[in-house]
């Protein structure tokens, strides 16, 4: 009788059953979540408390690590994930952690001006952070120096596209954070290249993975605005902009330098100092003959011819992610079906050149050139001068993801 009843009751207020099962079902779902994230904490925890354990001799000291964070990443939850996800584990590890907190954008770049010397750089954000931090890395008048640093990078950020370079894919934002914070301690460090580029005017600016400038990134930058169509703003965004203007063709013209030999990956050991009778007698050579100052032409860099482009994109990036391309004729149903499917279009659709380079100069009309995209940041787009810092920084990655950019780069 009570099973009866139940079912009755069931049958009598459907709706009500109907909406129950629905919450205890997103609840019970919501509920497995918050256990497996707790699970991969606690995993992460017991694997740094053995890094913890480990001992170090009486003249060694403990390492230091300065951390970037930018609290405003994930539209304002980065803090929390950095707590809940990444504090314990540096702590847990005996890292001697000092945390800056960014309060504006640009101020990682001022930051970086003043930082002191560490055994580590921990970027704890998203792709705008790190080209901040880079940059202003590499703008210091020691740069050669402080480049040495290794540089650990702790996806944060609404985007975190260095990231998929440097660490397994998952789904998972609280496995991606732990594994990425776990590949710090473990030590495994790969060199990436550098973009250094720079306008007629600015300071330069630098770049891990790419500068993209035509019709894809413009209408990357309008998908936001369709985010009431859901899975289809992608499609939308291309769509609405093809639209406007077809075939959207963007002139430039291109001058490419050819790639330079690349050097070994790790570091070459330091020579050993000169006695001191060797450093009196060249400090004395010197003196009496010194070097003359001036330009060595043998070395200076020859003219390249210029190459009127025209293209739908075009693309300069590291190896790190992709090669360089250069997009030229695209079909109206080509650029919406490639434009929502890639994440980087220019450098998988069939239709693209791609061009080896150590350094290009790309020429701009001076009027209506539109906005560069440098590691999803936004900028101006002016004729600039782009430069391959080969294997300039040396970020810590998982032993899996070196592998496969060895492979990949020889």
């Amino acid at each position: 009788n009570t099973v009866f009843l139940v079912f009755r009751t069931l049958r009598n207020h459907w709706k009500k059953s109907t909406l129950a099962a629905c919450v205890l079902s997103y609840g019970g779902h919501w509920l497995y979540g918050k256990h497996c994230d707790n699970v991969l904490r606690r995993e992460a925890c017991q694997e740094a408390r053995e890094f913890g354990r480990q001992l170090i001799g009486p003249t060694e000291r403990l390492k230091k690590a300065t951390i970037i964070l930018n609290p405003a990443a994930c539209s304002g939850k980065a803090n929390s994930l950095f707590e809940k996800n990444s504090a314990p584990i540096l702590h847990l590890a005996g890292v001697e952690v000092k945390v800056v907190k960014t309060d504006y954008e640009g101020q990682a770049k001022k930051l970086m001006e003043l930082m002191d010397q560490t055994d580590m750089l921990i970027v704890a954000g998203g792709d705008g952070t790190l080209q901040e931090v880079i940059t202003g890395l590499l703008r210091r008048a020691d740069q050669e120096v402080f480049s040495q640093t290794p540089i650990g990078f702790i996806p944060l950020g609404s985007q975190n596209s260095l990231s998929r370079s440097l660490h397994s894919v998952t789904d998972n934002k609280v496995k991606h954070i732990t594994t990425a914070t776990l590949s710090i301690l473990k030590g495994e460090t790969m060199s990436l290249d550098v973009l250094q580029i720079k306008g007629e005017r600015e300071l330069p600016v630098f770049a891990l993975l790419s500068l993209r400038w035509g019709a894809f990134r413009d209408a990357a930058a309008t998908i936001s605005k369709y985010w009431y169509l859901g899975p289809l703003k992608t499609q939308a965004a291309h769509w609405f902009s093809s639209l406007k203007a077809w075939p959207q063709v963007h002139q430039a013209s291109l001058s490419i330098l050819p790639p330079m030999p690349r050097p070994p990956d790790e570091p070459l050991h330091k020579p050993p100092r000169p006695g001191l009778l060797s450093r009196i007698v060249l400090r004395l050579k010197n003196y009496w003959d010194p070097p003359v100052e001036g330009r060595d032409v043998s070395h200076e860099e020859p003219s390249p011819p210029e190459k009127e482009v025209s293209a739908v994109e075009l693309s300069v990036s590291t190896h790190n992610k992709n090669p360089v391309g250069v997009d030229f004729n695209f079909t109206m149903g080509q650029f919406i079906t490639v434009g929502s499917k890639a994440e980087d279009p220019s450098v998988r659709s069939p239709s693209s050149e791609q061009l080896e380079a150590g350094a290009c100069r790309l020429h701009l009309p001076q009027e209506g050139a539109g906005f560069y995209n440098i590691d999803n940041e936004e900028y101006e787009a002016t004729s600039a001068e782009v430069r391959l810092l080969p294997r300039k920084l040396r970020f810590f990655c998982s032993a899996e993801r070196r592998a496969e950019l060895l492979a990949q780069a020889a």
